[in-house]
């Protein structure tokens, strides 16, 4: 009887293991690394490692320390609203090099989505925000064929 309990424990750990780790390959693989934390938050608080996806509709945040088989956060691209940018500052030099940029979003123009920081290098920045403004205009709408 004991046996069998030991048994499906190591699997279960086994099993565990294993999903942690693909999730570890595929994110770090397939993403572009950052650091985003939701707004509002102290000082220092907050910050999680992870990778960012960008698609054509929007931007997927995939935290690197769940299990969650999907995106942790998700942003339509036609509502992601920058609204500021500074340096690391205090004890985020500890987690982020001196050069990184933190950028400030909202999603949506009032907010109601959601406000984060993403912190990045610069040339994570640079693709964020050449990304941002490749968007398709808000007003801009495919109009049925004729």
């Amino acid at each position: 009887m004991w046996v069998w309990m030991i048994v499906a424990v190591v699997i279960a750990v086994v099993l565990i293991a294993a999903g942690v780790m693909y999730r570890l390959v595929e994110v770090r693989r397939a993403g572009t690394p950052v650091l985003l934390r939701p707004l509002p938050a102290e000082a220092d608080q907050g910050w999680r490692h992870g990778s960012v996806h960008y698609g054509d509709e929007g931007l997927a945040y995939y935290r690197l320390s769940s299990l969650r088989p999907g995106p942790t956060v998700s942003m339509s691209r036609r509502r992601i609203e920058i609204v500021g940018r500074r340096a690391p500052a205090g004890t985020e030099l500890e987690i982020m090099d001196p050069d990184f940029g933190i950028v400030e979003l909202t999603i949506g123009r009032t907010g109601k989505g959601g406000r984060y920081e993403l912190g990045m290098s610069p040339e994570v920045a640079t693709a964020f925000q050449s990304w941002i403004e490749a968007r398709a205009p808000r007003r801009a709408r495919r109009r049925p064929a004729a």
